[in-house]
């Protein structure tokens, strides 16, 4: 199954245990958290595995190092690179299965067309995956600055294997007899069958890739991260979706943390002076300590958020996790803007989904007056003449938003007297500090007037939030 040299880190030099230590740190470090224990039990259960069964070795490892089934992919994929099917170039054709080529030597695209028709309708799992290996590596490769590389893209390009769907679905549905549901069926299927091929084409990519350039590069770009740490401005809408799935476990979290905070916060600050004085009939060692009388009572939250399309995906998050922590708080109001400030409080309640309450905000609310585009000073400056009363010293204000002003007044001056008035004052900024103050951005600017904080993915939100709220 191999052809030429083998990469040194693919050897295994350090032997399977130390193969499974490096395994188990890259799943460290695309956020799986695998302790010492699950580790040893890994260890376990490589010894009474079959190491020749792949499958087998997948599933053991799966069962003995995850907590829980959203790392299934992330595991797969890095499983697919330390544990590759295959090293170098595939050789030996299983059952004459090799890529057709012209008399003068060039690959017969049509030909090869018809031979992946074949084996699809066929499914022959173990020919198709052969057929994928030798797809790569005829028609994959391509010459990169470092050197030879691969392309599921350049691989594919040619083969179109979506086109050949009417071709496969005549294979499946063949007969005087079928029905409308059975043609439907036999559709599904082989649409299904197309994308296990792609997916077989990917796989044996990053597999080739990774003996070039190695395997934690290759992992940096192509293994699915967790949900967790997906950038807000770069999600899909699966993994928006995904990300609005598991609000409700981070919301747990934080109110869990916020309700032992508020536990431990009872008993009081500790009185210095006092202790001090009662410490005199002990000789001066302050055996009895005196704690000052605690401040009953849930601090109020004041939530002011740009809904505007470049930070959709990270607003949403956000009003769905505060949404989520309502009780934590005595009162919440919640102001949106894009370039005029509105109260949008009353969209958001317990029997009212997300995606419903942002589509209202947009359709009934007043927060665009002008050409649509984010403005950071009129919205402040509208806010703090619409509602003076809104933020007070019991208040807590987060700013949610990017902070790009196109070009406009940042209105810093409105900004202070809000933060001055507030008991507790933060801005959650979904980009990058390194782009804070580039172009438009005026984040570096009110980073001078209220403490301002990445907030990239739902991990760093999910600290910086337990780490702000007060008690």
């Amino acid at each position: 199954m191999t052809a030429g040299s083998v990469p040194t880190e693919f050897s295994a030099e350090h032997g399977i245990a130390g193969h499974l230590v490096g395994f188990v740190e890259a799943l460290r470090a695309h956020g799986i958290p695998v302790g010492p224990s699950e580790t040893v039990d890994a260890g376990r259960v490589v010894t009474v595995l079959n190491l020749l069964d792949r499958d087998v070795v997948r599933e053991g490892l799966a069962c003995a190092l995850l907590r829980r089934t959203t790392h299934r992919a992330t595991f797969d994929g890095l499983f697919d690179l330390w544990f590759p099917a295959a090293l170098g170039e595939r050789s030996g054709a299983v059952d004459d299965v090799e890529i057709p080529r012209t008399p003068t030597g060039e690959v017969d695209i049509q030909a090869l067309r018809e031979l992946l028709a074949e084996l699809l309708t066929e499914e022959s799992t173990a020919r198709l995956d052969m057929l994928a290996g030798q797809i790569v590596e005829q028609l994959g490769q391509y010459q990169s600055s470092r050197g030879p590389s691969f392309s599921a893209y350049k691989a594919l390009k040619d083969v179109q294997p979506q086109t050949l769907l009417a071709r496969i679905l005549a294979g499946l549905a063949a007969g005087p007899d079928t029905s409308d549901f059975d043609i439907e069926i036999a559709r599904r299927a082989a649409r299904q069958r197309i994308d296990d091929f792609r997916v077989s084409v990917e796989s044996e990519t990053r597999r080739r890739a990774a003996e070039q350039i190695g395997r934690e590069r290759v992992a940096s770009y192509s293994v699915k991260k967790q949900v967790e740490d997906v950038d807000f401005l770069r999600a899909s809408a699966t993994e928006l979706a995904e990300m609005r799935r598991g609000t409700q476990r981070l919301a747990r979290i934080l109110a869990s943390r916020l309700a032992v905070r508020r536990r431990h916060s009872r008993r009081g600050e500790i009185d210095l002076r006092k202790t001090l004085r009662k410490s005199m009939s002990t000789g001066g060692v302050p055996i009895d300590l005196v704690n000052r009388k605690p401040r009953p009572g849930r601090p109020e939250l004041v939530l002011l958020c740009d809904v505007s399309g470049s930070v959709a995906g990270f607003s949403n998050f956000t009003l769905l996790m505060v949404s989520a922590l309502r009780e934590q708080f005595s009162r919440v109001r919640i102001f949106a803007f894009v370039d005029q400030t509105d109260e949008v409080t009353q969209f958001f309640d317990p029997r009212t989904q997300l995606d419903d309450a942002m589509s209202r905000i947009l359709i009934e609310s007043n927060v665009v007056s002008a050409d649509g585009h984010s403005d950071y000073g009129s919205a402040l400056a509208g806010f703090a003449r619409n509602w003076p009363d809104a933020v007070t010293a019991r208040s807590s204000l987060l700013v949610l938003g990017d902070a790009r002003t196109n070009y406009r007044d940042p209105e810093l001056d409105t900004l202070r007297s809000l933060v001055r008035t507030a008991k507790h004052a933060h801005w959650l900024n979904p980009e990058m500090r390194t782009n804070w103050g580039s172009g438009d951005s005026a984040a570096d600017k009110y980073g001078q007037v209220i403490e301002m904080h990445e907030c990239r993915s739902a991990k760093q939100l999910t600290a910086v939030v337990s780490r702000l709220l007060p008690v």
